[in-house]
């Protein structure tokens, strides 16, 4: 299979083909006048995009396939130019051991698009004799996966050193402070985050560990984050779209419980921040977050909200309204995301390179969509970007040589 038109990685743009072994889903050669394409297009190449934070919210006990399972959230994925996806452990029946995990993987099959899974840190685990990543939330979730101290999180952490952690920043000793407070964001305050962030570099630092810092929200805690890195520490970390987007002053009355999520919304200059640390490089990965609840569990007041459908619409207007470059879009959707994902995967995903996997994401930056449910593949059948007009779409996603047309 030939795929040509504007090649983009991280590190530089070409015009050309890209030939794909249709054997074996790898990315045989790259260049010039190999043939007639299958598919030629006039919009942007990317190297397949990858979500390292996901809720596909299916697991062995099915209890919660009604919001969503491993083949709706793959059918939303490739729709919004998602090709792997790394899917959270806080299900009714965690993979908090090697039995879980390998009946997990058993569910993830039926995926569309290739899934890694996270293991669950609780307070009795310990590492699986294979490599994966681990998830550790700091505070209370869905399930019983989060730790009410610091104290506590350390002990278990000290079993998980050079392992890859990420970790759902709240302190929950703030968090049971504030637990009374009159509004969400107010009860989940930025200094839970902050607190948090400074104690998670630490673990970070003091244990070796592969370290990530989930959905980051404030601007403090991203300025954390910088010094961390220039004085060494591995960590790194994800701006989700809901708070590049949206911030406080825009909840109103009728899209407050939409638009409820953990950590909360924050104030303009935080979104600003998170925008800029995108760009610059001091966040490192655009993932979703997608937490795919129904309308009636939203009226409820349950947090989280789906993005899979729109992450190339949110891509395209980081290029359209932000001024990131294309080259900026594939660290953060593909090359960033793609490094985290090669530790536990054969196939190598993140650059168009020859032997990596024949998956990419096609863009059109000025086909501009209006989001309505039509459109939605995600099993909730929702999202908080219903009437938002983008300035760009997907309109394919290949996934291992396989063509999907957006």
């Amino acid at each position: 299979m030939i795929i040509e038109g504007k090649i983009i990685n991280f590190d530089g743009e070409s015009q050309g083909q890209v030939v794909i072994d249709q054997d074996s889903g790898l990315i045989e050669a790259i260049g010039e006048n190999f043939g007639t394409a299958d598919l030629q297009t006039d919009g942007l190449i990317f190297p397949g995009f990858v979500d390292v934070h996901v809720h596909a919210r299916e697991d062995a006990s099915g209890t919660q396939t009604y919001k969503e399972n491993f083949r709706t959230m793959s059918n939303a994925a490739i729709n919004g130019g998602i090709v792997h996806a790394a899917d959270m452990p806080n299900n009714p029946v965690a993979p908090v051991d090697e039995t879980r995990y390998r009946e997990k993987q058993l569910l993830a099959e039926k995926s569309l698009v290739g899934i890694t899974l996270y293991g669950g840190v609780g307070l009795e685990t310990d590492p699986f004799s294979f490599p994966a990543p681990y998830k550790a939330f700091m505070g209370p979730s869905v399930g019983d996966l989060f730790f009410t101290s610091q104290d506590q999180l350390e002990r278990v952490i000290a079993r998980y050193a050079r392992q890859a952690v990420s970790f759902h920043c709240e302190d929950p000793e703030i968090l049971e402070a504030h637990k009374k407070a009159p509004t969400h964001e107010a009860k989940r305050p930025a200094e839970a985050e902050i607190k948090a962030v400074l104690f998670a570099i630490d673990l970070i630092e003091r244990f070796k560990l592969n370290g990530k810092l989930c959905h980051l929200s404030t601007k403090a805690g991203l300025e954390a984050i910088v010094a961390a890195k220039q004085r060494g520490v591995q960590v790194t970390a994800e701006a989700a779209p809901h708070h590049l987007y949206f911030d406080e002053t825009m909840l109103t009355t009728e899209n407050r419980l939409w638009l409820q999520i953990n950590p909360p919304l924050r104030k303009p200059e935080d979104r600003k921040a998170l925008i800029a640390g995108l760009k610059n490089g001091a966040l490192d990965y655009l993932a979703t977050d997608h937490a795919p609840h129904l309308p009636a569990e939203k009226q409820r007041g349950i947090s989280g909200m789906p993005h899979l459908d729109t992450y190339g619409n949110v891509a395209a207007w980081l290029m359209k309204e932000h001024n990131f470059q294309p080259q900026d879009i594939a660290r953060v959707c593909a090359f960033n995301p793609g490094k985290f994902v090669n530790e536990f995967n054969e196939q190598k995903l993140g650059r168009i390179e020859k032997g990596y996997a024949g998956s990419f994401t096609i863009i059109d930056p000025h086909a501009p969509i209006t989001i309505g449910k039509g459109g939605l593949k995600t099993k909730s059948a929702w999202s908080p970007f219903e009437g938002v007009t983008f300035p760009g779409r997907v309109t394919h996603t290949i996934v291992k040589g396989k063509i999907y047309e957006n």
